[in-house]
């Protein structure tokens, strides 16, 4: 917990941004009536019967300090999609950066074997140069600000 705390008081550094990543997964539903009209001060009503329509991951992508934040959509939340996550972090959204400070949880595919898994040794060893990772401690995921944000995502929408 204390290295979480002390990444975060660290000065603003465009060198070295901080980027906190989470995950989530989403039903997909698809509405089986049409909804009741919204009438001034109440919200359109949904019925509670839904077909399901699959299951999408979320990564939330979010640097604090930067002010900025991006959800990247996929399929699955596997040990490749975490990999092409970080490589997205890396080449597009941070390529400036002479590395990245990562706080992530300590979930099974967070780990750099993942790149290995997903790109060529050269390629992998790359990337985990670019990233200096710090992990919230076990159920202390709490403590990763990418949580908070899809918290209140999932809170607003």
């Amino acid at each position: 917990m204390e290295d979480i705390l002390e990444v975060y008081h660290r000065p603003h550094d465009p060198t070295r941004p901080l980027v906190c990543i989470d995950e989530t997964s989403k039903q997909q539903v698809q509405e089986t009536r049409a909804p009741l009209p919204s009438q001034p001060g109440k919200p359109k009503r949904y019925d509670y019967e839904y077909d399901r329509n699959g299951v999408s991951n979320l990564f939330m992508i979010f640097a604090p300090l930067e002010g900025w934040r991006h959800v990247k959509v996929t399929d699955r939340r596997t040990n490749v999609d975490w990999a092409h996550c970080l490589k997205e972090v890396v080449d597009v959204h941070f390529p400036e950066a002479d590395q990245i400070v990562l706080v992530s949880d300590n979930l099974n595919t967070h780990k750099p074997a993942a790149l290995y898994e997903a790109f060529a040794p050269e390629e992998a060893r790359r990337i985990v140069e670019k990233l200096d990772w710090h992990y919230t401690p076990k159920h202390g995921s709490w403590l990763d600000m990418a949580e908070i944000e899809l918290s209140v995502l999932q809170r607003q929408c």
